[in-house]
């Protein structure tokens, strides 16, 4: 296991907060840093320059929107990708029904690779957010997860279908995250969604909390 020290405030701090979020699972996410640092960049998944910043940048960042999902909530994340936020999710929240959707087979494969061998109970769906099939196996989510994937209308197309009315849409999004919102307010409305709002996460752990939006489907 790789034991990194860290070469900045944030990753220090994001260190330091990593047991409060992770409890007794703090060891799995280990694992999934140490994965990132090597597979994931020798798969193009992540860059060799984010490896001094997994936890502050990656890690952490994806975890602390766990404070908005409620318990035993059905979450779906599209383009999941290296695994985030799916993975550190379900590393911190083992009461999630997580499900990750990933389009491409060998994204998808060191998806599964990670998931078989941590035991957890994580399902991997190869296939678009909008194809039937995808919709079908992750659809009826209390929560749809993203980050780094799209602009906002585009995720709104893609992750509406499978969020139950009265479910959310919470992407993982950066500073520009209230001018986005405005920008695609109309294809946020025609897409059935509403109660637009920008939160930080991880307030007290993080440097920089995480912006993520939430966005509440009202209609079919």
């Amino acid at each position: 296991m790789f034991h990194v020290k860290p070469t900045d405030p944030e990753e220090t701090r994001a260190l330091e907060s990593a047991p409060s979020v992770f409890g007794a699972r703090l060891p799995l996410a280990e694992r999934y840093r140490d994965l990132l640092a090597t597979d994931g960049v020798d798969h193009g998944l992540i860059g060799p320059r984010e490896v001094d910043r997994l936890w502050s940048r990656h890690i952490m960042n994806s975890a602390v929107i766990a404070e908005r999902i409620a318990e035993g909530a059905v979450v779906t994340d599209i383009g999941s990708g290296a695994g985030l936020p799916g993975l550190p999710l379900a590393i911190a929240r083992p009461d999630l029904i997580m499900t990750l959707v990933e389009p491409l087979e060998r994204r998808a494969d060191f998806l599964r690779r990670f998931v078989d061998a941590a035991g957890l109970s994580v399902a991997v769906v190869r296939g678009r957010a909008e194809e039937p099939a995808t919709i079908e196996a992750g659809g009826m989510a209390d929560v749809v997860t993203s980050r780094a994937v799209a602009s906002i209308d585009k995720l709104a197309r893609w992750s509406t279908p499978l969020i139950r009315v009265g479910g959310k849409m919470m992407p993982i999004k950066g500073a520009s995250a209230s001018d986005e919102l405005a920008k695609h307010s109309k294809a946020l409305a025609k897409a059935g969604l509403s109660d637009p709002q920008v939160l930080s996460c991880g307030v007290g752990l993080l440097e920089t909390p995480t912006t993520v939006v939430e966005l509440t489907r009202t209609r079919r």
